[in-house]
């Protein structure tokens, strides 16, 4: 299952968000593997962020992560720097799929 989702950090924010992603804490990363994430990768322009999420069940892992001690640490960390806070407590399902490339080329061969 992929899922794409957006963030917004606060202006005086980005370079603080970049070091912080230098190197995630392994337990994290051991938390992220356990919830089923396969890959997990960020790019940022300007102050949006955009994650792509390979996981087995988006909503599973954000149920396994909501109590977690190394996402609990984490999100202590980098929830000030955003300015769309996520508390991993809702029904969230990432950004609505649009189009793909190569799903329309599949349809139409």
């Amino acid at each position: 299952m992929e899922r794409t989702l957006h963030t917004r950090l606060h202006a005086d924010a980005v370079e603080a968000y970049d070091r912080l992603h230098a190197e995630v804490p392994a337990d994290l990363l051991q938390a992220l593997a356990d919830a089923g994430v396969r890959d997990w990768r960020i790019w940022r322009d300007g102050r949006d962020v955009f994650h792509w999420l390979d996981v087995q069940d988006y909503r599973a892992m954000r149920e396994h992560l909501h109590d977690h001690p190394a996402n609990i640490a984490w999100q202590a960390r980098v929830t000030p720097l955003q300015s769309t806070p996520d508390d991993y407590s809702g029904d969230d399902d990432g950004l609505p799929f649009v189009w793909s490339f190569a799903e329309q080329l599949r349809t139409e061969g």
